[in-house]
């Protein structure tokens, strides 16, 4: 096989993406996958997730119902049972993911395992045969990254990869890590009934956010009953389950546990490539180095997806994958641009985030900068829904023009894509404002923080001493008509 177009490495999101645009383009292109298709987001991580969240958040409005004015029950929990939804949800999904779905697109799918042995020349490990191409793609993407602490290995600790093969809920369970995976499965195991402790070294939740998206989930875990602890690291796991674990830091001591999920990120999955031999660098954190045209340091080798390091989410990977093979096939020079690449947070509430923050555009444009921002206790729909916990803050240039937005609430995910299509388009705040929403929705949040800023900045008394003589002029003219 010598005469590809494109080869594909890893059928994960943009493994799938690349292909399928590929072959619907009319190349001549593979995918090689060692395992099944789907990766990680279809089988350990995006839908696997919010299948087990949706359950987990059923069960907490069961047992607060009486937030609306209904009796509360306490849900009966069986985790088989709420593993058979989630398995559900994905075969459900599978068949977007099949291999035959990649073949009807017109590319061959290879099951092996692929290792470089020159520039965009790769060997199949089934066979030993060589396959060459004029341009590769690689989309291995990620895998948990495992703390080097004492005894963790000997715990048979979860993973987000492998806690879908449990069948009981762990009485006890140690949450390492509170990033958003971490504050994920640790709020949805406390709502189906386990007695989560979650620690984070660092000083706060949710570390890429503003300290007070981090105050807030924390506040809302320990509400829930979660033992949140920030500013501790684990330094050893004891016993033989159940574990005691050794914790120092802001609340040293012992945590005894049934089982230990590890959270604390993942890693690219760039051991064993031969990267080397094909002339592709990686960076400092062992992920392969792309420009913004998603070009590694080789000619003719891309690269898309968690294995880049770059914000680790699907939707990423899907438009990184297909501005790679657009630009791999016919050389274009299209870029990825990430201030308008929104991502969430799928806590309770929903955390979404798309540009910059409201420190970063201080720090850009100092004083010029436009920031404003409306409470959910504010909006209607919050309101009647008794989940006023959040709010929207967006951040505009001197110009006006929108170039970030931080939505906390419930559907923020759903919220946060308007926002994003405005900063893409460079559309201004004035715009976002005079698009009609339908009431009441949570999306309003954003329309009325901008009309907080309208109404602050527009009717003041300089605007009145404007207005009242072209008012009093227009209301004689009307007598004498």
């Amino acid at each position: 096989m010598t005469d590809l177009d494109l080869l594909v490495l890893g059928g994960g999101t943009a493994g799938l993406v690349s292909a399928v645009v590929a072959g619907g383009l009319g190349a001549r292109v593979a995918l090689v996958e060692r395992d099944r298709t789907g990766g990680e987001c279809l089988w350990t991580g995006c839908v696997p997730s919010k299948a087990l969240i949706e359950a987990a958040d059923l069960a907490q409005r069961m047992r607060r119902a009486d937030r609306v004015g209904l009796t509360p029950v306490e849900p009966e929990v069986d985790l088989a049972d709420v593993m058979a939804h989630v398995r559900a949800a994905q075969r459900a999904i599978e068949p977007h993911d099949a291999p035959e779905r990649v073949r009807a697109a017109g590319a061959e799918v290879i099951s092996d395992e692929a290792t470089f042995v020159g520039p965009r020349r790769v060997r199949l490990a089934a066979d030993g045969r060589e396959v060459t191409a004029r341009c590769v793609l690689v989309s291995v993407g990620s895998e948990p990254a495992m703390p080097p602490v004492p005894g963790l290995a000997d715990a048979d600790p979860l993973t987000s990869d492998t806690v879908w093969g449990l069948t009981t809920l762990p009485p006890r369970l140690l949450v390492l890590g509170g990033g958003p995976v971490g504050c994920e499965l640790g709020q949805a195991f406390a709502r189906l009934g386990s007695e989560v402790t979650l620690v984070e070294r660092a000083p706060r939740l949710l570390a890429r956010e503003d300290p007070e998206v981090g105050e807030l989930i924390a506040a809302r875990l320990r509400d829930e009953g979660v033992d949140v602890r920030t500013g501790t690291a684990l330094t050893e796991v004891t016993g033989g389950g159940p574990w005691r674990a050794r914790v120092e830091g802001a609340r040293p001591g012992r945590i005894d546990t049934d089982r230990v999920l590890v959270a604390g990120g993942r890693r690219p999955r760039t051991a064993g490539l031969g990267l080397r031999a094909a002339g592709v660098a990686l960076t400092d954190r062992g992920a392969i180095r792309v420009d913004a045209r998603m070009r590694t340091s080789a000619p003719g080798v891309y690269a898309a997806g968690d294995v880049t390091g770059v914000l680790p989410f699907t939707h990423v990977a899907a438009h990184q994958a297909a501005t790679a093979t657009l630009n791999a096939l016919f050389l274009l020079p299209r870029h990825v641009r990430y201030l308008s690449m929104p991502y969430a947070v799928f806590t309770d509430p929903e955390v979404a985030r798309v540009g910059l923050g409201a420190s970063q555009a201080r720090n850009r444009w100092g004083g010029r900068a436009v920031v404003t921002r409306l409470d959910l206790a504010e909006v209607d729909r919050a309101v009647a829904a008794g989940r006023t916990d959040g709010w929207a803050s967006l951040v505009a240039d001197p110009a006006g023009r929108l170039v970030g937005a931080t939505v906390v609430a419930p559907a923020a995910g759903e919220v946060i894509g308007e926002l994003a299509a405005l900063i893409a388009r460079r559309g201004r705040l004035t715009e976002l404002y005079r698009t009609v929403h339908p009431y009441p929705t949570y999306a309003l949040a954003a329309v009325d923080a901008v009309g907080e800023h309208l109404q602050r900045r527009l009717l003041t008394p300089a605007t009145r001493r404007l207005t009242r003589p072209l008012l009093t002029a227009l209301r004689a003219a009307a007598r004498t008509s």
